[in-house]
Parts: C-alpha cells; sequence; structure tokens
C-alpha cells in the first residue's frame, strides 16, 4: 500500500513500492529488499512477536498503543515498523530522532489534531533511534501521547529505562527485541539467495559458508545480508557463480563488536567481568576482559575495576592480590599497547582463581552505618593521650595496657571500641585462604580457644 504521509518535516523512511521496483533493484541494498513485509515474515522474535503475543495481536488488528520497541541493531525494530505502516488503517507519520527535534514534532501535533477532527483519523507517531532525543524533546511528547493525540512508538538500542524519560516510559509499554540466533539469521540469508527481491537464485552458496555468515553476523539481519551482498557482488566480478566459506572468509578479518563504551552494553560486559572473577572461573574472566580491550575499552578502567576488585571481593584471603593488581597498573602504564597485555592479563587470571573474601568490604559498610546511626561516641578515656599533666590529672590514658609489654605483644582481652559497643563485630574473617589465619588468631587473642 502506499505510505502515508505525515508532516512536512518528519522522514517517512517506508517507501516499499521503490525497493519493488525492478528499475530500482540494483540501486537499493539487499538488506533494504529483503525485509519482511507482514508479521508471518518476521523471524526470530517468537518471544515477542509470536501468534499468541500481545504485541502481534495489537498489529494484526490494528489496535496499536503506544510502546518502545528495544532491541540491539538489526533485530527488526524498523521492519516491525514498517509492516505496522503498510497495515494500519491510521495515518503513519515516521521520523529519525537524529534528523528531527521539537520544531518537527510540533508539525506531526498539528497535523495529527487535524485529522483527528476533520477526518476522524488517528496517527502513529514512529520514532527511529528515540534515546537521541533529549530530556525537553521528550517531554514536548508527552501530552501529547497522554491525550491520545497520537500513538508513539519508540525505537531505541539503549535502555528505556535509561534513555527514556520515565513519564513517557510509564505511558509506553515496552517491547524487548532478541539478538537474532545463528538459526534465524541463516534462514533469512537463504530466502535472500533465493528470493526475487534478493539474489533471485543467481548465485549459490554452500550451506557452511551460510553458516559462517550468520555466524560473523553476531546477531544483526542487517550486516549478514550487507556480508552476503558484497560477497555476492565480488563473486559474480569474477564470473563465478558460487560462494564458498573461504569466499566469506574476508568478510572475517575484523569484527565489530557490539560495545557502546557510553551505553548498556558497555555495563553488561564490565558486570559479567567482575561477576566471572568473583565467581572463580578463570576462562570466563579473561574473555570478558578480552572482550572488553578489542571494543576499545581502555585498559587502565579495567585494571581500575580489578584493583578494587582485589579488595572488595579478594580482600585479606590473599593480600597479595591488591599488590598484584596495583602492579599490573604501574606495568600497564610502562608498557603500554600490547605488551601491558601481558600484566593484565596476570593480573586477571591471579584474581579469578585466588580465594575470595568480602569481609573488609562488609566491615567498612558495617562500621560506617554505625558511625552513622550512633555518630561520635567518646573515645574511652584509657585510649585518650595524656599530652599534659591536666589531662592525666583527669585520667587521660589510666588503665591503658601497652600491647609490646604482654606476653605474645598482645594485650588480650582489652577493648579499644567506645563503651557502648565494646562486643561489636564488625570483621568477620572467612575460613579461606590466609584469612584463615587470621581468623585463627583473633579467637586465640578474644580468647575464644
Amino acid at each position: 500500500m502506499a505510505t502515508k504521509k505525515g508532516s512536512a518535516g518528519a522522514s517517512t523512511l517506508f517507501e516499499a513500492a521503490e525497493r519493488r521496483d525492478p528499475a530500482l533493484k540494483g540501486t537499493i541494498p539487499l538488506a533494504e529488499r529483503m525485509r519482511p513485509r507482514t508479521l508471518g515474515d518476521l523471524l526470530g522474535q517468537d518471544a515477542a512477536l509470536g501468534k499468541t503475543s500481545p504485541l502481534h495481536h495489537a498489529v494484526a488488528s490494528d489496535r496499536v498503543r503506544s510502546m518502545i520497541l528495544w532491541g540491539p541493531p538489526g533485530s527488526g525494530k524498523t521492519t516491525l515498523a514498517r509492516i505496522v505502516a503498510e497495515s494500519t488503517k491510521a495515518r503513519f507519520v515516521a521520523m529519525n530522532a537524529v534528523l528531527s527535534g521539537v520544531a518537527d514534532v510540533r508539525q506531526a501535533v498539528e497535523a495529527a489534531r487535524e485529522a483527528r477532527k476533520y477526518e476522524g483519523k488517528r496517527t502513529i507517531l514512529f520514532i527511529d533511534e528515540i534515546h537521541r532525543f533529549n530530556k525537553s524533546q521528550q517531554d514536548a511528547l508527552l501530552p501529547h501521547v497522554e491525550d491520545g493525540t497520537f500513538t508513539l512508538i519508540g525505537a531505541t538500542t539503549e535502555n528505556p529505562s535509561f534513555s527514556v524519560n520515565a513519564p513517557l516510559l510509564s505511558r509506553c509499554k515496552v517491547h524487548r527485541l532478541r539478538t537474532l540466533d545463528e538459526a534465524a539469521i541463516a534462514e533469512i540469508l537463504r530466502r535472500a539467495i533465493q528470493s526475487p527481491d534478493g539474489l533471485d537464485g543467481k548465485i549459490s552458496v554452500d550451506d557452511e559458508a551460510v553458516r559462517a555468515l550468520a555466524r560473523l553476523a553476531q546477531g544483526d539481519a542487517r550486516r549478514a545480508l550487507t556480508a552476503l551482498e558484497v560477497a555476492a557482488d565480488e563473486a559474480i566480478a569474477r564470473g563465478d557463480a558460487h560462494l564458498g566459506v573461504n569466499d566469506v572468509a574476508a568478510q572475517s578479518e575484523h569484527k565489530t563488536l557490539l560495545y557502546d563504551k557510553a551505553g548498556e552494553e558497555h555495563y553488561n560486559v564490565i558486570s559479567a567481568f567482575i561477576k566471572s572473577m568473583r565467581g572463580s572461573d578463570p576462562d570466563a574472566s579473561i574473555y570478558w576482559m578480552m572482550r572488553m580491550v578489542e571494543s576499545g575499552d581502555d585498559p587502565l578502567f579495567i585494571l581500575r575495576r580489578m584493583i578494587i576488585f582485589a579488595s572488595e571481593d579478594v580482600g585479606n584471603a590473599d593480600p597479595r592480590a591488591l599488590e598484584v593488581a596495583v602492579a599490573a597498573d604501574a606495568a600497564f602504564r610502562r608498557l603500554g599497547m600490547p605488551e601491558g597485555l601481558y600484566p593484565l592479563s596476570q593480573a586477571c587470571l591471579y584474581l579469578a582463581t585466588a580465594p575470595k573474601s568480602n569481609a573488609a568490604n562488609l566491615a567498612w559498610h558495617a562500621a560506617q552505618e554505625v558511625v552513622r546511626d550512633r555518630g561520635a561516641l567518646e573515645v574511652p578515656m584509657k585510649l585518650r593521650n595524656a599530652a599534659t599533666s591536666l589531662m592525666k590529672k583527669e585520667g587521660y590514658g589510666e588503665g591503658y595496657r601497652y600491647a609490646h609489654a604482654e606476653e605474645g605483644g598482645v594485650a588480650r582481652g582489652e577493648t579499644y571500641l567506645p563503651d557502648a559497643l565494646v562486643g561489636q563485630r564488625f570483621y568477620e574473617p572467612t575460613e579461606r585462604g590466609y584469612e584463615k589465619m587470621i581468623a585463627e588468631r583473633l579467637r586465640y587473642w578474644r580468647g575464644e580457644k
């Protein structure tokens, strides 16, 4: 069906007729020509778009409500919007947040109001990359979503919890589109090879080559189709009508990893890295570390997190862990890349395989909580320094037991906390690594054995 035009400032982007025009086929990328045109054509999103899903029912019955489509690149967000555009009886207006602003939103609002008032038609406003809108731009949408001037469909690769204003988010249903698995991408590639809109069977592709392309795409259907198109063009140029796995090998020379140093994926990967070290899995730890390095993350950021980890999660179970992490940081600063990867890797593996204790972490948090709750409790008189004769006369330092004069260098049974906290325990060493020795020592000093 013909595209429903929106406001003058909105980019329609949905010229489906053009991609079907044989005269224009050669100028339109394969990924664009192969966009699914119906819900049934969409692959790999059964959880969000299966026939029993609310979203499938809403699109099929033309009862779309305001929503946010959240998913990685190439997962089908824009495609789903195009399907809505071609199937709805409502006016459909599309804009890209990178190219549009508040003025374009105002134009869309005015056109939507006129359509509702004079034609009785509702309007669906699709905003691609909605996370690119700043707070004021998103706020401009809020009243019109709320009063039904238009139904909003926003598409984003970023976690809406961080990238979409809470008031706007509360008025939209979030639908999560997942990364496509290799089987779904392989099927998309096979369709493209045979489809009249695609390669039209003019070139054959080994199953092994299809699987390789699917694997290299890392869940992005657009990337897979682009790689197929490039490989096919090269084969045709040399007069070959067949693609083998070697023909697609060039596509794997360097993979662009899904990673945004300022976005959610950055925090997902660093979280996986920390949890892998905490879980004492050296293989997972080194994998996630290299994911960050290969994605262009700053190794000094990784080292900083390892120094924190050495105290927070290893602590006194292995006091050398902090030394190793700090030494790796110093060594990296001296060596740079790529030689600095040696101490970086060594520290990662040491921390992953070290005995673990968060007792030091728990201790300072517990002490902080008591300080904030109880305030500045008085220092016991015996612990005060009698710096003057008057202070000594007042009892400062009276009753203090000098540890070095005691057997073993410890005044067993002595207390050092404020009187109101005597007996309070903040540090509870574990029975792991060096901390087991600390626990034994404390039990002896406290007279518990």
